[in-house]
């Protein structure tokens, strides 16, 4: 949600509804989201997170498009297209009428040019790993080891666009739901360079473009009467509000001060009142939360030391106890989907982790650095740290200090590598084990712990190639089990549940689905 890094608390969105906005319906409705954290940026090069995912919705839509009710590709800027040969060939067939809010036409040379400038090693992308790793050619250029003309993108007319795959890459159509395969304004990047994001500057192709932005208080977008589906847009206005404290947010929620609390986290001591409302929605989400673990730290490259971590944390008595809101407990970090079995990494063994410890020079905890563990803001991620504090404490002997910070600060340490213990999280972009595991390969841009393990990246490869079905299932599982029982190279601690509040007596076109992805097209107040 990815996402989908996301790398956020929570990755929730919920369309809210609390009395907000007289004469707020048919297509003058407004909208006003709690968004959970300022927004990176709305350029789909620099952004990561949930937050800005919200966001990139409205603004960009790349060949295909979420279906609201599973998450899956349908059509976008492409109204259709099919594979040839052995699948390894993806042929896409561009609508005529899809423009940039500027009036711009959108053909398929702008796809080939935006994809290779999202992936050019000097615009330094976080998700150009994606393409790169499933378009043939794309990773030598990504790395600055080949030219544009070795990738396999090719642009047949203006409305007929190529793309040729390492191999038959089963999930490749619904990976491009991601903003990675976002369209770019390259007209606009090339006149106003870094500032054509500013309101005045910007072009989208979104359902909505933007109009205002005021940092750490909020940002507009408006309806853009130029997306070719502008029949189907039912809000005038939606204002994403940055608001990380969750008691605020959802206070601001029942006052009646916003529509939609996207933040899917809530007050821990209101919790129990949070789900007995009837606008409370709860289902299982297709995402990970994990410790990541800094193998270049003096003291965390010891696997001795990771595996006493993670075995000195029972994750069941967290989910029971400190985060309450029916997430599962897990040693695997690939979440349960059709045809897949996790691998699970090692448990609760607290004798052994105390062994282990005293193997790598710290009997006891005695002589163990202090190490500090960041999160960004927020009460469940303060409390979650709190417990994992305790427990390394009374089961290690070892103390460890925690550091909150703000999100795009979070963000930047934990992807400059700067930290030894960092909270993480996962949204699955498509359903696919390839989709989490390929986050720790060497050169993934969301790799921030720098885990590196040769054989580990050859099967992410190989299964790239493969054709769907069991024995690929099977590369991919060996890969996590190399991952996590060998290298113990993360600490799974739970899948997520999505949480949301909402009135679907009042609004239309919402569906819970296990990406707790919200389109916006076709969404309206009744």
């Amino acid at each position: 949600m990815k996402k989908a890094l996301v790398a956020v608390a929570a990755a929730a969105f919920a369309l809210l509804v609390a009395g907000c906005g007289k004469n707020n319906a048919g297509s003058n409705a407004e909208m006003i989201i709690e968004n959970g954290s300022e927004p990176q940026s709305v350029d789909p090069t620099q952004i990561q997170g949930t937050p800005e995912h919200r966001i990139n919705l409205a603004l960009f839509e790349g060949l295909v498009g979420f279906d609201p009710k599973d998450s899956h590709a349908v059509p976008g800027v492409a109204e259709s297209w099919e594979r040839t040969g052995d699948g390894s060939v993806v042929v896409f067939h561009l609508r005529k009428n899809c423009v940039w809010s500027d009036g711009t036409p959108i053909t398929a040379q702008t796809f080939v040019d935006s994809w290779l400038y999202y992936m050019s090693p000097e615009t330094a992308a976080v998700y150009a790993y994606m393409p790169a790793g499933v378009i043939k050619g794309a990773e030598a250029y990504n790395a600055g080891k080949a030219d544009a003309s070795s990738v396999g993108l090719r642009a047949i007319d203006d409305y007929t666009f190529e793309v040729t795959l390492v191999g038959p890459v089963p999930y490749a159509v619904d990976m491009m739901t991601h903003y990675a395969f976002d369209p770019l304004p390259m007209h606009a990047i090339k006149k106003f360079g870094k500032d054509w994001i500013k309101p005045a500057n910007f072009v989208g192709n979104g359902p909505f473009t933007l109009k205002e932005w005021t940092p750490q208080e909020k940002l507009v977008v408006v309806k853009n009467d130029k997306y070719w589906n502008k029949d189907n847009i039912f809000l005038k206005t939606i204002t994403f509000l940055p608001i990380e404290n969750s008691t605020t947010a959802y206070n601001k929620y029942k006052s009646g001060e916003i529509d939609w609390n996207a933040t899917g986290t809530f007050p821990l001591d209101m919790l129990d009142e949070v789900r007995l409302r009837d606008d409370y929605q709860v289902s299982e989400n297709l995402a990970s939360y994990y410790l990541d673990l800094n193998k270049n730290d003096p003291v965390l490259k010891d696997v001795r030391v990771r595996r006493a971590l993670i075995e000195s944390l029972d994750r069941q008595e967290l989910v029971d106890k400190v985060t309450k809101g029916g997430q599962f407990a897990a040693r695997a970090f690939v979440p349960k989907m059709a045809g897949y079995t996790p691998v699970e990494g090692p448990g609760y063994d607290v004798a052994d982790a105390q062994k282990l410890l005293a193997e790598a020079g710290y009997p006891d905890g005695k002589g163990f650095p202090k190490l500090a563990y960041i999160y960004n803001t927020n009460e469940a991620h303060k409390k979650i740290a709190e417990w994992v504090q305790q427990q390394w404490k009374k089961n290690l002997g070892i103390d460890i200090e925690l550091e909150n910070m703000e999100w795009a600060t979070f963000l930047a340490k934990r992807q400059a590598n700067d930290f030894q213990v960092a909270r993480n999280g996962w949204v699955g972009d498509y359903e696919d084990p390839s989709n989490f595991l390929e986050l720790f390969i060497t050169t993934g841009g969301n790799n921030d712990g720098r885990y590196s393990n040769k054989q580990f990246d050859e099967l992410i490869s190989k299964a790239a190639t493969m054709q769907p079905g069991s024995e690929r299932m099977k590369v991919l599982a060996q890969a996590e089990e190399i991952m996590l029982k060998d290298d113990a190279a993360i600490i799974p601690m739970y899948t997520y549940v999505t949480q949301n509040l909402i009135d679907l007596s009042k609004w239309e076109g919402w569906y819970a689905n296990t990406q707790d992805v919200h389109p916006y097209v076709g969404l309206k107040r009744k």
